[in-house]
């Protein structure tokens, strides 16, 4: 896997704010084994390239419920928001955003025929957009956005 991951100050505070409390609910020994790493993680200013998936899961966690935003104010979202983008998971993220804003930009200056949302699952959205014979349909839910069809 790829280097350690640096971070400091706001970042290093929410990290090991949020694994402290995660750490404090969860009674399984190997995930609080996991959480303790991430904290000693935090008050080192690193974590390792192995311990980026643990990181990105706590982070996402926070995020996608408000609590990082809630407890340590938009600051603090925007710290833990920095460091996730650095992680393999939120670069997975940020390239499939490029891909689908890629292949919608064939679309800029066309005559719109057709938009559709359609919910798929709890969360997860198909939305459909047509042009002049162009039909993209994007899916987007927990995993990003990613193109589901072209269809011509």
């Amino acid at each position: 896997m790829g280097s350690a991951i640096s971070f400091q100050g706001e970042a290093a505070e929410v990290v090991l704010g949020e694994a402290q409390a995660v750490r404090a609910m969860v009674k399984d020994e190997s995930r609080r084994a996991r959480l303790a790493d991430l904290m000693a993680a935090a008050q080192d200013g690193e974590v390792s390239a192995d311990d980026a998936d643990a990181l990105a899961e706590l982070l996402e966690l926070g995020l996608q419920t408000g609590r990082i935003r809630a407890v340590y104010g938009p600051g603090g979202e925007q710290a833990a928001l920095r460091v996730f983008r650095r992680l393999p998971r939120g670069k997975e993220l940020g390239d499939s955003a490029r891909e689908v804003t890629d292949a919608l930009a064939a679309l800029v200056g066309k005559p719109l025929e057709k938009v559709d949302v359609q919910a798929t699952a709890p969360g997860a959205f198909l939305l459909t957009i047509a042009v002049e014979g162009l039909e993209l349909a994007v899916r987007l839910d927990r995993q990003g956005a990613r193109l589901a069809s072209v269809g011509i």
